[in-house]
């Protein structure tokens, strides 16, 4: 099966770019993959892709880049939708380009990784291809504007996949998809390559970057409870962005100079989960949960508050992690301290997060996609454009008593299975 990817930028960092690389490497054990990202704004990805995956670019913005001169680079973008939040990072150049990436596409899969490009995927790939969008963030995220765009062309796709059992029900029940398989399947997280934590460390350890979701305000107040009854412990945040200076005036307001530490991005992130005993998250929302599933499979029980989407999906409340009331800090600070002052309940809900993590491998999260891709291949498609396909595939093969031929994904398909 050739499998392509449409992603926003392959060469950044972020969370969709590396469950991507995750996916298609792992994908590419069995089938032929590659990642086609719209913009190239470096010479190199941040992230290594797996050798067997092909990466390639549509739009050179590298300083000097081949496509930086083009003055369709800065007109407006006119498919990508507007009310998308990279909308102004989109052009004439960029529609341009994308359109005639989908309308030649050699593959028997394209997926969308972001719900503008997914757009995109349902108005402009050719009939052939199964379209799959994903959703990496939620709906409810989404404005009515942006919403009222993908009830009109999401009815195009075979498929959506959410990170969460509660994003798909709300794309079921809130959106009108009628013959789209709407399915949730999490994000891949490998396993780290390290030995993981050893649960002796009197560390806390939060990641992710310094934005007001992230409520890093509420984990550093319920520090300072936490410092009042064990000030042997520490905390470390990992990560950067524009709430870093009000995050240090907080520690300081707070005397926990000695206590809370400010370590800015790391990466990679796994050695960093390794040297602590707890991991704590404390969003008001996740579109999954991507840290947790980082330090489980590193060794650490996470404490983490109960908020949408992810997290209750992932934790299993008292046996791999604590899940706590969104928004408070004084039950932050108790699920720390219970784990902090039971040694034996520490270790065992460790051992309890490396095992239940294995489920997020990303062997087993391709099978999921596998099995998607397989069965609608086989269907051509399941929207109505792609049961059409599979029809007119069939009737032709009937007719012509089975020696009809089929161009697909660049082979011809002869009838009865036969290929050449």
């Amino acid at each position: 099966m050739h499998i392509s990817f449409l992603i926003h930028n392959a060469y950044g960092i972020g969370g969709t770019i590396r469950t991507t690389y995750n996916l298609a490497g792992t994908l590419a054990q069995q089938h032929d993959v590659e990642i086609v990202s719209v913009f190239r704004h470096r010479d190199d990805p941040v992230f290594t892709p797996d050798p067997r995956v092909r990466v390639r670019h549509l739009v050179d913005i590298r300083p000097g880049g081949a496509d930086v001169e083009d003055p369709d680079l800065r007109r407006p973008a006119r498919v990508f939708p507007r009310a998308e939040s990279r909308y102004e990072q989109y052009g004439a150049l960029s529609d341009r380009r994308i359109a005639e990436h989908l309308a030649m596409v050699e593959a028997d899969v394209v997926v969308g990784t972001r719900p503008g490009l997914n757009v995109h995927l349902a108005r402009q790939t050719r009939r052939g291809p199964v379209r799959v969008g994903q959703e990496h963030l939620t709906l409810g995220t989404h404005g009515v504007a942006l919403r009222a765009t993908l009830r009109g062309v999401y009815p195009r796709l075979d498929a959506l996949t959410t990170t969460t059992e509660a994003d798909a029900r709300a794309y079921r029940e809130k959106m009108r998809l009628p013959g789209v398989q709407v399915r949730a399947v999490p994000n891949p997280v490998p396993e780290p390559g390290i030995d993981p934590a050893d649960g002796t460390g009197k560390w806390v350890v939060a990641a992710g970057r310094l934005a007001p979701v992230k409520r890093y305000d509420l984990l550093i107040r319920a520090f300072d409870t936490v410092r009042a009854q064990r000030p042997d412990w520490r905390l470390r945040i990992y990560g950067g962005g524009r709430q870093k200076e009000a995050l240090r005036r907080l520690i300081d307001e707070l005397g926990l100079y000695n206590h809370v530490y400010l370590m800015g991005p790391a990466h990679p992130i796994e050695p960093e989960w390794a040297k602590g005993s707890i991991a704590a998250v404390t969003s008001s929302m996740e579109s999954f949960g991507m840290t947790i599933v980082e330090a489980m499979r590193c060794g650490l029980p996470v404490v983490s508050t109960d908020c949408p989407h992810g997290p209750g999906e992932i934790i299993d409340n008292g046996v791999d992690g604590r899940l706590v009331e969104v928004g408070n800090a004084e039950a932050i600070a108790a699920g720390l301290l219970e784990l902090i002052n039971d040694d034996a309940l520490r270790h065992q809900m460790a051992d309890a997060a490396l095992r239940d993590s294995e489920r997020f491998d990303p062997s087993r999260v391709a099978e999921r996609h596998e099995s998607l891709f397989s069965g609608l291949t086989a269907r051509g498609g399941t929207s109505l454009g792609g049961r059409m396909r599979g029809s007119l595939h069939r009737t032709r093969g009937a007719l012509l008593g089975g020696a009809y031929t089929v161009r697909s994904a660049g082979r011809t398909v002869l009838g009865k299975g036969r290929t050449a």
